[in-house]
């Protein structure tokens, strides 16, 4: 077990180390058994409302200021940057952290990709492509939309589809609104929409009044292609997707509170922020009217094998293709007071814990009850790899709680994962 007692706990006291960082990436892989201990990730919207449920200290929700908006997201192993006005140099960036030092897990990769993320992904993307986030509001979002890849690329962007899981442990309240608008009321035409793009200063849109809401159930989730409407509720997502920051919000007005126009167009050509057909053929209209939306989108946990017997149980959380191609996938692994496990992982991982304390790898990691903005924690780690296909230990080192980790997936590294319409296990 390493004695981190020495450990700084304050990201403030670690010096960043840039440009050629190979040697420390080995250093820090050898002293993690293969992987890499991270800083958390903080990213605020400036038109969204906290939910309060990501651990973040209540004094530090608008640690960003004010006028950035609250923190109401964390991101995962992310190499993405977030595409917020006004943002800091590295935000939406995790950060390594190896004893007195710290890097970019995005530099981390681009020193050492092969043995990060393994050859295959290296090579197709240059570039770990996915990431995942804690998304946590008090109420609902504005129905929007994420860019596919043709039209993501029109703005020098990438596309995303997403995943959603709610984890039970982030969800003993519901807050305001545990509904999700997806897509739209069969029957829906273009005009509809294109109609409601038209009035955005003449008072609410009325664009909800041709998307249906669904109910939203912790333990449940939902895989969301690019160019889908929805409206996220407030339970506190995991969420999964690829590693972009594209979108467009499409509703005016939320909960009273009015969408800048500037929203709907941030990553369409200012030649074309003013063509409603332009916007409205972003939309994957089949997708988005599919009379069997629910049968083809929604998620209940799998059993990746039957392993209960053995004191622990790991089921796929967000599974299921997009247009036929597996973009990410999604485990949680939980593991019974007193016991421990190895998995051969199917690729790289970033993993968060969400309950219980442990160790991987001979990792100490633990879920905190509360996080200082600028505070370190023991609950995040990137397993490389080379350590994933070797085979990952996992064990509880409680006597009476679960330890809950979750963990995603990059693109085609999970070819057991089932299709969508699995089954409760």
């Amino acid at each position: 077990m390493l004695d981190l007692a020495a450990e700084p706990r304050d990201v403030r006291a670690l010096r960043t180390l840039e440009g050629d960082i190979g040697g420390a990436v080995d250093a820090a892989l050898e002293r993690g058994g293969g992987l890499l201990r991270l800083a958390p990730c903080w990213v605020p919207r400036s038109f969204l409302h906290p939910g309060r449920r990501l651990k973040l200290d209540p004094r530090d929700l608008y640690a960003f200021g004010l006028s950035r908006g609250g923190i109401d997201e964390r991101w995962f192993g992310s190499t993405t940057e977030a595409a917020n006005e006004g943002r800091v140099h590295d935000e939406g960036l995790s950060y390594v952290v190896d004893g007195a030092h710290r890097f970019t897990l995005r530099d981390a990769v681009a020193a050492r990709g092969e043995t990060l993320i393994g050859p295959s992904l290296w090579q197709t993307y240059g570039r770990w492509p996915v990431y995942s986030k804690f998304f946590d509001n008090m109420g609902p979002i504005p129905l929007h939309m994420h860019q596919d890849a043709y039209h993501a690329s029109l703005v020098g962007q990438e596309g995303k589809p997403e995943g959603y899981y709610f984890p039970p442990q982030h969800n003993a309240v519901d807050n305001a609104f545990p509904h999700t608008f997806f897509g739209l009321v069969p029957g829906t035409t273009k005009a509809d929409v294109r109609a409601a793009l038209a009035r955005w200063e003449e008072g609410d849109n009325g664009i909800l009044d041709l998307s249906a809401a669904y109910r939203l159930r912790p333990g449940s989730g939902w895989l969301v292609g690019p160019g889908i409407l929805h409206a996220p509720g407030s339970l506190c997502t995991y969420e999964p997707q690829w590693g972009s920051d594209v979108f467009g919000m499409y509703q005016n007005l939320c909960e009273g509170r009015a969408v800048p126009r500037d929203l709907l167009v941030k990553d369409v050509a200012p030649a074309r922020a003013d063509d409603l057909d332009h916007l409205v053929e972003q939309l994957d209209w089949e997708s988005n009217v599919d009379p069997n939306f629910k049968r083809n989108h929604y998620l209940e946990p799998v059993l990746v094998s039957d392993t209960r017997a053995a004191g622990y149980a790991d089921r796929w959380v967000v599974y299921g293709r997009v247009k036929g191609r597996q973009w990410f996938t999604a485990r949680e692994l939980t593991v019974d007071p007193g016991c421990r496990c190895t998995i051969t992982e199917p690729g790289a991982t970033s993993l968060i814990v969400v309950q219980g304390r442990g160790a991987v790898n001979n990792l100490p990691v633990r879920s905190p009850a509360m996080i200082g903005f600028h505070e370190l924690t023991e609950d995040e780690v990137f397993v490389s790899h080379t350590a994933a296909r070797a085979g990952v230990t996992y064990e509880n080192l409680s006597a009476t709680e679960p330890l809950v980790i979750l963990r995603y997936f990059g693109p085609e590294e999970d070819p057991d994962a089932p299709d969508i319409g699995g089954t409760l296990q």
